[in-house]
């Protein structure tokens, strides 16, 4: 009887140790899924930064031109409201062109935007700037010689008209004008960048007149006013050394 009573204490021992050992465990494992969803709430509480549109992101306008102009802002939202693929560094918008209207207070996310294909003009142009083609040749335009991102200063040739006839003249039309595109070939199209106005006195420039391309240097370029040349100014200037 003393062996059986002696066994039964030691399994009931045994079964209590087991379920100390099994409440010691489930505990910790509690403990632990507590530890880990208060972290998961903390982490989808705690802010995180994100790019939020400022004002109307129209469709086409180039990510590199937003990432640098006034159209976004840094906004602070808890990290469970950062939508998919929320953009966080404008670095992120260069070579990109948006394919929808973004609206005030919308984040910049990559669904928004798609790559442009390289030597896209749009990402060439911001503002008031436009692009505009000057169909020229190898004579005027320096076609074969003047290549894209060169700088050029302009040339207008026109015939003066006044009460006794007309009278050829050449003045300088505007300076530092940025070549966007040049042909390769002898005649073709230079692709300028200019200001709205600047565009309208090219296209003025073109139909009425005839106009000569100038490369500038690529650093160190000054503009001197050259004025008007005429037959007179010409006949008359100092001969430079």
């Amino acid at each position: 009887m003393v062996e059986i009573a002696q066994n039964l204490f030691t399994t009931r021992r045994g079964s209590m140790l087991v379920g100390a050992t099994a409440a010691v465990l489930a505990g910790i494992v509690l403990l632990v899924y507590l530890h880990s969803y208060r972290n998961s709430v903390n982490s989808s509480a705690a802010p995180a930064s994100v790019l939020v549109a400022k004002s109307l992101i129209q469709k086409g306008t180039p990510g590199n031109i937003i990432g640098t102009s006034d159209l976004f802002q840094v906004a602070s939202l808890p990290s469970k409201q950062l939508q998919t693929g929320a953009l966080v560094d404008p670095a992120a918008l260069a070579g990109r062109v948006a394919i929808s209207d973004i609206y005030p207070g919308q984040q910049l996310t990559a669904a928004y935007f798609a790559y442009a294909p390289a030597g896209t003009l749009q990402t060439r142009i911001a503002g008031s700037d436009r692009a505009i083609s000057i169909s020229t040749d190898a004579q005027h335009g320096m076609l074969g010689q003047i290549a894209a991102g060169d700088h050029v200063d302009i040339f207008i040739g026109i015939n003066l008209k006044s009460i006794g006839g007309s009278q050829p003249v050449i003045k300088l039309l505007m300076a530092d004008v940025l070549v966007l595109k040049a042909p390769i070939g002898a005649s073709g199209q230079l692709t300028l960048r200019a200001p709205l106005r600047q565009a309208a006195e090219l296209a003025y420039a073109a139909d009425n007149g005839r106009m000569w391309f100038v490369l500038r240097p690529a650093s160190g370029a000054k503009t001197p006013n050259p004025g008007i040349i005429n037959a007179q100014s010409l006949l008359t200037a100092k001969p430079v050394r």
